[in-house]
């Protein structure tokens, strides 16, 4: 039995995992968790096979929470349901840890299709969502993403090293790296420019 559970922001209401999966009979929905830091030690609680994350935050916010709650249960697969409208939402070119990808709009079949696979042990990244990172231009590198989408959370140069294994110096070198290529005047205009081009929440 594939224990499937849902991750979703507070007060959002998205894709209805639970109604496209729940009619098959080698799936049991164990529950809607809420997206978040403490998706981790929730996650680590319940022990889903699969993790469906449907959120309104980008790529580059959801890796620190994914990689954490790999660390936490490492048998459990994350699926991300992107919108391909966002540009911050596709797929990274070159490495998206443990993390998956389904459009939003995917059928039920799909879906059900994927979470087997994951549960399999496969990787799922559709390839409609491949086709339109490929097709975008994106400035900065995925890590660059990621630290900026802990600044943007408020989050300290300390803080943010500690979540993604990297020392403070690294950190500030990566947020002195996004502000020369964002043409920003410094980090929170930085944050201010990636949200406006859809690469932050």
């Amino acid at each position: 039995m594939i224990r499937v559970a849902v991750a979703r922001d507070e007060g959002y209401f998205g894709v209805p995992v639970r109604a496209l999966l729940e009619s098959n009979p080698d799936m049991h929905f164990i529950g809607t968790l809420p997206y978040g830091n403490d998706l981790p030690q929730v996650a680590s609680e319940m022990w889903p096979s699969v993790i469906v994350i449907d959120t309104e935050y980008m790529v580059s916010q959801v890796l620190p929470v994914a990689n954490a709650v790999r660390s936490a249960n490492p048998s459990c697969a994350l699926l991300l349901l992107c919108d391909p409208s966002k540009r911050g939402m596709l797929p990274p070119r070159h490495r998206s840890g443990p993390l998956n990808f389904l459009p939003k709009d995917a059928s039920a079949a799909l879906l059900a299709d994927s979470v087997r696979r994951l549960a399999g042990g496969e990787r799922v990244v559709s390839a409609r969502l491949q086709t339109a990172s490929l097709l975008t231009d994106k400035g900065l590198t995925t890590r660059e993403l990621e630290v900026l989408g802990l600044a943007a959370e408020g989050e300290p140069v300390k803080e943010i090293a500690r979540k993604l294994f990297l020392s403070g110096g690294t950190v500030r070198n990566y947020l002195s790296a996004i502000i020369a290529k964002t043409g920003a005047r410094n980090r929170l205009d930085a944050i201010r420019i990636a949200r406006k081009d859809g690469w932050l929440r």
